[in-house]
C-alpha cells in the first residue's frame, strides 16, 4: 500500500464533488475456477484500491457524506481461516493503513445503507462481476436487472477526473510495470528460435509477469498470426520468414499496469518486404509521441496517424488517391481497423468498467461511428499526467481483403491487386505507453525495449 495521507488525500478530493449522499465502493470477491475452493487469481477493484488501499477479498467501503464518516466493512478471520491461511491482520488494523478508524463486520453494510437510504442517495460505480451486482441488488433493494442503470453517473464522472490524472507514486509505479514489460518482451526475443512452439514462449512471458509482479495486465497475445488482433492462441511452431507479434504486459506488485506490444522477425533478420511495412508502423508509432501533448486531442493523434500510415502505404502501391479524403472515408481501417490508443494505470484499459464513453471521451470529443475510428478507445483532450497507449499498426487480413474487395469498397484509395499479394503477410504492430507532461509526452520505462530494425535483428542475433 501506499501512505495512509495518500489514501485519505484522494477520498477528501473525491468528496469535493459532492454535496450529500453516501459513497459505495464495494471491492472484490473471490472467484471459484471450477469448484468453490479452487478459486482464480484473486484481483481487487481498481477503483477500492485507488481509494481504500485493501487488497483482499469481501471487503467494502464506505464514504458518508452527510454523517461526515469513512467506514471500512469487512470481517476478521477465524480459526478455520488461521489453519489454513495464517494469522491475518484485523479488519481495524488495514483500516488503520488505508487511514480510517471506523470499522463494522460485512454483514452489518446493508442494515447502515438500509439506514441512511431514507435521506441520501448511494451512489455506486457499475459492477462488472455478477457477485457483485448481486450483492447491489440485495443491500440497495434494486431488482438485479436495474442494477447497471442505477450506477452513479455523478459517481462515474468524479471517479474518472480522478484518477485520469497520475501522481507521483503512480507514475513510478508504472515505470515498475513497465520494467516486467521489458523484461518479458526481450524474452520473447531470446526464445524466438526456429522450431519452438508459440505456447513455450507465451509461458515464459507469463512466469516473468508472475515471478516480478502480480500477473500479466491482460491475456498474452503471441502469434505469428499477427492479423488477427487479439490472438490468444499458441499452438503453432516457429518458422522461419514469418513475423512474431507479441502483445504483452504485466501488473506490477501495486497492480499497476504495462502494456508493449513489439513485432520481431522468426529468423533474426526481417524480409524486405517486412522491412517496407514495419518502417510504416514504426513512422506512425514515433509520429504519436511528437504530437501527443496537453490540449490535444487524442482522436486529432490518431487521425494523424492514420494519414502517417496512408502515405506509407501510397509508397508501396497499396494505397492512392488524397491521404486527406482516404482517412476521412475510412479506407485505411482495411489495414489498421483499431485505436491507436487507450488510457492505463490500476487496469491496461484504465476505468473502462464504467463505460469507455465516460473514460475516453467528454461532452467535446465524441465516439465516431466510421469503421477504424469507431474502435479508438480514448479520444478526448489529453491532459499532464495521462498515461494513453500509443500503438499503431498494419495488418493484412485476409477475409476483411476479401469481403471489401467483393464489395468494391473505396477502390478510389484502395489498390486490390497489390494488397492481393499481401494476403499472406500476417501483421505488425508496435506499443509503448506514454506519459503527458507539462508540454509534450514522452515513453514510460527506463529500459528500452529494441524496436528500430537494426536493434531488432542485433539483439536476436546475440540470443541466436
Amino acid at each position: 500500500m501506499f501512505k495512509s495521507t495518500l489514501y485519505k488525500e484522494r477520498r477528501e478530493n473525491l468528496k469535493k464533488f459532492f454535496k450529500h449522499g453516501v459513497l459505495l465502493f464495494l471491492g472484490n470477491q473471490d472467484s471459484p475456477a471450477n469448484y468453490p475452493s479452487n478459486c482464480y487469481k484473486f484481483r481487487q477493484d481498481s477503483s477500492f484500491l485507488y481509494f481504500f488501499g485493501i487488497n483482499e477479498p469481501c471487503f467494502a467501503g464506505l464514504i458518508d457524506i452527510d454523517n461526515d464518516k469513512e467506514i471500512i466493512f469487512g470481517n476478521d478471520v477465524d480459526m478455520d481461516d488461521i489453519i489454513w491461511m495464517g494469522n491475518q491482520p484485523t479488519v481495524v488494523d488495514r483500516a488503520a493503513l488505508a487511514g480510517i478508524t471506523e470499522t463494522y463486520p460485512l454483514e452489518e453494510l446493508s442494515s447502515y445503507l438500509h439506514r441512511v437510504q431514507q435521506q441520501s442517495k448511494v451512489h455506486y460505480l457499475p459492477p462488472y462481476r455478477t457477485a457483485n451486482c448481486l450483492m447491489i441488488s440485495e443491500i440497495l433493494h434494486i431488482n438485479a436487472k436495474e442494477v447497471i442503470a442505477k450506477r452513479s453517473l455523478e459517481l462515474i464522472n468524479a471517479v474518472v477526473a480522478l484518477r485520469s490524472t497520475k501522481g507521483k507514486e503512480e507514475i513510478e509505479e508504472l515505470e515498475k510495470a513497465s520494467y516486467i514489460g521489458y523484461k518479458m518482451h526481450t524474452a520473447a526475443m531470446q526464445f524466438c528460435k526456429l522450431g519452438v512452439k508459440e505456447q513455450e514462449i507465451a509461458g515464459i512471458l507469463d512466469g516473468i509477469a508472475a515471478s516480478y509482479g502480480k500477473m500479466n495486465s491482460f491475456e498474452t497475445i503471441l502469434s505469428q498470426n499477427g492479423e488477427t488482433l487479439h490472438n490468444h492462441y499458441h499452438n503453432q511452431i516457429i518458422t522461419d520468414g514469418r513475423l512474431l507479434l507479441t502483445d504483452a504486459g504485466a501488473e506490477n506488485n501495486m497492480n499497476y499496469c504495462s502494456d508493449h506490444t513489439r513485432t520481431i522477425p522468426t529468423g533474426g533478420k526481417f524480409t524486405q518486404r517486412q522491412k517496407e511495412v514495419y518502417s510504416i508502423v514504426l513512422n506512425c508509432h514515433d509520429k504519436a509521441v511528437e504530437l501527443a501533448k496537453p490540449n490535444v486531442t487524442y482522436l486529432s493523434v490518431h487521425l494523424d496517424i492514420c494519414k502517417q500510415l496512408v502515405e506509407g502505404l501510397k509508397g508501396l502501391g497499396l494505397m492512392k488517391g488524397d491521404t486527406e479524403e482516404a482517412v476521412a472515408a475510412g479506407a485505411h481501417a482495411l489495414f489498421m481497423p483499431h485505436g491507436l490508443g487507450h488510457m492505463m494505470g490500476l487496469d491496461v484499459h484504465d476505468m473502462e468498467d464504467f463505460g469507455q464513453i465516460h473514460v475516453g471521451y467528454d461532452q467535446e470529443t465524441r465516439p465516431s461511428n466510421l469503421f477504424g475510428t469507431s474502435s479508438l478507445r480514448m479520444g478526448r483532450r489529453l491532459e499532464e499526467g495521462f498515461v494513453v497507449t500509443d500503438e499503431p499498426g498494419c495488418y493484412f487480413i485476409p477475409a476483411l481483403i476479401d469481403k471489401w474487395r467483393a464489395e468494391k469498397m473505396h477502390t478510389n484509395f484502395l489498390c486490390y491487386d497489390t494488397i492481393e499479394t499481401y494476403k499472406d503477410f500476417g501483421g505488425i504492430r508496435l506499443e509503448d505507453d506514454l506519459l503527458i507532461t507539462s508540454n509534450g509526452a514522452r515513453f514510460i520505462g527506463e529500459k528500452h525495449i529494441p524496436i528500430t530494425i537494426e536493434e531488432v535483428e542485433n539483439y536476436m542475433q546475440d540470443y541466436k
